[in-house]
């Protein structure tokens, strides 16, 4: 995948003002990680914010760990700087 795809991928998955505010929610927590119970009220049901969150990390925006009965969720390294100046 060349660097223009990868970038458009990141734009399309941008678009979206749910995935903005979830990013942008995710960038601010403490430690730039949050879990999906700590983030999902944004208007939408728990697994329309499930399908935004996969949407992010396969546009290579976020990163997920399970951690027992929990997902949390943080941004990619290269990611966390530019979304923290932008969001």
């Amino acid at each position: 995948m060349s660097e223009a795809e990868k970038l458009a991928g990141m734009f399309k998955a941008l678009s979206d003002p749910v995935r903005l505010r979830l990013l942008s929610r995710i960038a601010s927590r403490p430690g730039g990680e949050a879990c999906v119970c700590d983030i999902q009220d944004v208007g939408v049901s728990q697994p329309t914010v499930s399908h935004h969150l996969r949407k992010l990390r396969e546009a290579g925006l976020l990163v997920s760990e399970r951690r027992a009965s929990r997902v949390y969720y943080r941004l990619v390294p290269a990611v966390a700087p530019w979304a923290r100046h932008w969001l």
